[in-house]
C-alpha cells in the first residue's frame, strides 16, 4: 500500500459517524448492508450517511454493489489487510518476538 492510500484510509476513519459505519459493516461482512439501514442503525440522516459512505468507499475501505433500487455497502477487508500491513511492516525492527504479541491481538477471535 501507498503512503497516500494509507493516509485517504486513516482520515476516513479519523471522524467517529465514519469510524462508526466502518464497524457496521466490519460486523456484518460479506452480506453487507443497505444505505438506509446504516443510516437508521446509527441515528444518522440518510442523506449526511450517503457522504460519510461516499467518503469510505473512495477512501479504499468500502464497497457497494447496486442491487435493483437498493445499494449494499461492504467493509473491504482486503483493504483493511493492506492498510494494517503498510502499519506494521517494520514492526520491531525485524525482531519476531516483539512482534508476537501484536501479532496476536490481531488474530481475531473467529
Amino acid at each position: 500500500m501507498e503512503s497516500a492510500l494509507a493516509i485517504a484510509a486513516l482520515g476516513a476513519l479519523a471522524q467517529g459517524t465514519r469510524l462508526d459505519t466502518f464497524r457496521l459493516l466490519v460486523r456484518h461482512v460479506p452480506e453487507g448492508l443497505p444505505a438506509g439501514e446504516v443510516a437508521r442503525q446509527l441515528g444518522v440522516p440518510q442523506n449526511t450517511m450517503s457522504a460519510h459512505l461516499a467518503i469510505l468507499t473512495r477512501s479504499g475501505l468500502v464497497r457497494f454493489e447496486r442491487q435493483g433500487r437498493t445499494i449494499f455497502y461492504r467493509a473491504d477487508l482486503d483493504s483493511v489487510r493492506g492498510l494494517m500491513l503498510f502499519l506494521v511492516q517494520d514492526c520491531c525492527a525485524g525482531n519476531a518476538d516483539l512482534c508476537t504479541p501484536l501479532i496476536e491481538a490481531l488474530t481475531p477471535c473467529c
